[in-house]
């Protein structure tokens, strides 16, 4: 009678790789942060919006597109912007896409201020929320959704309408200001932006 072989005994388990501590880092301060995310080139935008008491715009850096299907874009203003109290009572708005040589328009949506149309060339898109004269070019959107985060909101937006294109370069926001990146000269801009000068009600 042959006596079956006892089986080897299992190899034990690989040991698992040591848990690496969370690595440790100083506070991030708002002047370096500010300073390190500048370095981001994005394009400048002012978002517009029609309710009861007429146009609003601000001038916006943090605006990009989300999702293709279905098409969705978002913006992040200040929890303290007056104009995205607005934008959120008409539930409708119009990103605009400047241009290189609309520097000077740029300069008066980064600032507050009731009077930001004065004199400012534009047409109602179909829900009414300006389109800027000379814009590279626009998106109408409805607001979808609207998240907290931090010190802003993060704006959710489904797309209505989409203008046409014109030729043409953007207008570029890099380290506080606008422009293609080089050496930075002058004062910072006013933009509602994360990494402007935080002095403005609609910053962002």
């Amino acid at each position: 009678m042959t006596v079956p072989e006892t089986p080897p005994p299992a190899a034990p388990p690989p040991a698992a790789p040591p848990v690496r501590a969370a690595a440790q880092c100083a506070p991030v301060m708002a002047a370096r942060f500010r300073q390190v995310l500048g370095h981001f080139c994005t394009g400048v935008t002012v978002i517009t919006t029609m309710d009861a008491e007429g146009p609003a715009g601000f001038a916006c850096q943090a605006f990009t597109a989300l999702s293709l299907d279905p098409p969705l874009v978002l913006f992040c203003p200040s929890r303290a912007s007056a104009t995205w109290q607005r934008i959120a009572r008409s539930g409708h708005f119009c990103a605009n896409v400047l241009t290189e040589s609309q520097r000077e328009l740029a300069r008066i949506f980064g600032n507050p201020g009731a009077d930001k149309f004065t004199g400012v060339a534009w047409s109602p898109s179909a829900s009414g929320a300006p389109i800027l004269d000379g814009v590279l070019t626009w998106v109408g959107c409805t607001v979808l959704d609207m998240h907290e985060a931090g010190d802003h909101y993060v704006v959710i937006g489904s797309v209505t309408e989409l203008g046409p294109c014109r030729p043409g370069e953007p207008l570029l926001f890099y380290r506080g200001r606008y422009g293609v990146p080089g050496p930075a000269e002058g004062p910072p801009e006013a933009v509602d932006t994360l990494l402007a000068w935080p002095i403005y009600a609609d910053w962002i």
